[in-house]
């Protein structure tokens, strides 16, 4: 990772594009313009509360991190979204019921100013949704090409000197990397065949990267998890993260995990269930969307708990996860667990958790967090994959010959030592010795 540019205070407009404009996009937008407004607080940013410490303890230095990097000013944020629903955001937000209308109303007309583009769609990625706002064209090339004219239009209309485009839709069936995914030529070629193995987000990521612009996937589709993807990310100087925004049970098998290895206490079994009722739920309840994010949730366990290094403590634990469609939970999902463990001499102990959260509460900062540190990253002169970024996402791209950290402890103290890194600050090791010598 090499820094192309000293960082410097940026200027001009910064816009967000979101293909997607429910539930977890609009609770992000309304935040913002609330913040803004000083309505409300950036609960849950690191850019906006978050601090890092530089130097030696005895230093005392302890800068907020948007005082250390030069990050974008909320005020230079500007929207824009795709969706298949022709309705605005105010109205979106007020169907997802994720935040209370006397939220909404405050912030309404400017809410009301943002409607959707036409949205890139087919219902066989996403069964259980039937959008009427969608763009027509004759293979996936030609509506990537459209994309593009959005693109370069928003910007234009709005005045912006630099773009980030964050995936918020909806979770696509489950696809496995095959030949078309393996070099952008063989990309580009099945855009034109409309090749099946391509979905519609993988069509939003290709006109993002073309057109130099960071890309964040938050959902636990492959999109820009391929080498085509990654090729024209490196070959156009891109920075890109992903996948699947890290928020509810995860978040927590994110925390708890790690304390368990530490302290090398055992595990039997982890069994995880979900009710939700949100869009997200509905998307889920069909088999093929759910493989997906099946996929992202079981990785965590196995690479943070390293059965291999640890075999007579984690070898063959059993791991399940189930995710129910439940309409009158709406936005609120809960997450049941139930852990079983064991201890010194083997002995048998539980750990119960039951987490009642609000999945775009908790996605809505990571995606604030995920703009700004792009942009950031841009700017530098960062290129394709972002690992120190994982601390984001539930399932983190990672180079070739390496594997994923998913350790939310370890992902902080990576995150810090790059913003550490990209300003000369010394990296923290947190070793402590030199206070004692």
């Amino acid at each position: 990772m090499e820094i192309k540019h000293k960082p410097s205070k940026p200027t001009g407009k910064l816009g967000v594009l979101t293909p997607g404009m429910g539930a977890v996009a609009t609770t992000f937008i309304a935040g913002v313009e609330a913040i803004r407004q000083d309505i409300s607080k950036p609960i849950g940013s690191l850019t906006q509360m978050g601090t890092i410490r530089l130097g030696k303890r005895t230093e005392n230095r302890v800068p907020a991190i948007k005082d250390f990097v030069p990050l974008a000013e909320l005020d230079d944020i500007v929207f824009g979204s795709w969706d298949i629903f022709e309705v605005n955001a105010y109205q979106s937000a007020i169907n997802a019921g994720v935040l209370e209308k006397e939220l909404l109303d405050k912030v309404k007309p400017f809410l009301e100013k943002i409607t959707p583009m036409k949205a890139v769609f087919d219902q066989k990625y996403v069964k259980r949704l039937n959008g009427t706002w969608v763009k027509e064209g004759k293979n996936w090339y030609e509506l990537a090409e459209q994309l593009k004219d959005d693109i370069l239009t928003f910007k234009e209309k709005n005045g912006c000197d630099r773009l980030v485009m964050i995936w918020c839709a909806s979770t696509e069936i489950f696809i496995e990397p095959s030949a078309v995914h393996q070099s952008l030529k063989s990309f580009e070629k099945g855009l034109k065949e409309n090749n099946p193995e391509i979905a519609p987000s993988m069509v939003y990521a290709y006109a993002a990267l073309s057109l130099g612009i960071p890309f964040a996937n938050g959902a636990p589709n492959l999109t820009i998890d391929i080498p085509a993807l990654a090729e024209l990310a490196k070959q156009n100087d891109v920075p890109v993260a992903g996948k699947d925004f890290k928020t509810g049970q995860t978040l927590m098998k994110t925390i708890i995990s790690p304390g368990l290895k530490a302290r090398l206490i055992g595990l039997n079994g982890w069994f995880s269930t979900n009710i939700l009722g949100n869009r997200d739920g509905e998307v889920l309840d069909d088999p093929e969307s759910f493989k997906t994010k099946e996929k992202s949730k079981l990785s965590v366990l196995e690479h943070i708990l390293q059965p291999k290094l640890y075999p007579e403590l984690y070898d063959n634990f059993y791991h399940k996860v189930r995710i129910n469609y439940y309409p009158p939970r709406g936005d609120n999902k809960e997450g049941w667990d139930n852990i079983d463990i064991f201890g010194w001499l083997g002995y048998p102990m539980q750990i119960k958790i039951d987490f009642l959260c609000r999945d775009s509460i908790l996605a809505a900062p990571i995606i604030l967090d995920l703009v700004l540190f792009l942009d950031l990253s841009k700017r530098i002169g960062f290129k394709g994959i972002q690992e120190w970024l994982s601390f984001y996402f539930k399932s983190p791209m990672f180079g070739p010959g390496l594997y994923p950290e998913h350790d939310l402890f370890i992902q902080l103290m990576k995150l810090k030592n790059t913003l550490r890194y990209i300003q000369g600050e010394e990296l923290v090791t947190h070793l402590g010795q030199e206070y004692y010598d």
